[in-house]
């Protein structure tokens, strides 16, 4: 399930989110699924637990989590087939800042578009769709 680096330079809760939001798009969390709790989680990845708190509060506040008082917290089942325009012009600007690191450090737009397309065959291959 989760998996983080702890010697990435991006932040531990960040990590824990992307890879919630991973674990969901290859189907490993399916909707409705309980998560283990926060206490549970910063046992297995043994950190501080109010880092595995961020990553679900800002989880939830994307509808991505669903928690429950006293139950849990939850892939949320409910998860919009609506693209979330706002999300959309945040990956949109982080694409840009990426293409203008690439461009500076020389790498050519045809290995840019084969890592494209080498991620999309990834996922065609997880989830036996082939959207283009």
């Amino acid at each position: 399930m989760v998996s983080i680096n702890k010697s990435k330079n991006k932040p531990l809760y960040e990590q824990i989110m992307f890879s919630i939001k991973e674990d969901i798009l290859h189907q490993i969390l399916l909707p409705g699924e309980k998560l283990p709790s926060v206490r549970e989680l910063s046992t297995q990845l043994m950190m501080n637990p109010n880092t595995i708190s961020k990553a679900y509060k800002l989880l939830e506040q994307e509808k991505v989590l669903v928690t429950v008082k006293g139950k849990g917290t939850y892939v949320n089942d409910e998860i919009s087939s609506k693209r979330n325009q706002i999300k959309v012009d945040e990956i949109h600007q982080k694409f840009n800042e990426l293409l203008i690191e690439a461009n500076y450090w020389k790498i050519k737009r045809k290995e840019i578009i084969g890592w494209v397309n080498k991620s999309f065959n990834m996922e065609e291959n997880t989830d036996g769709n082939s959207e283009s």
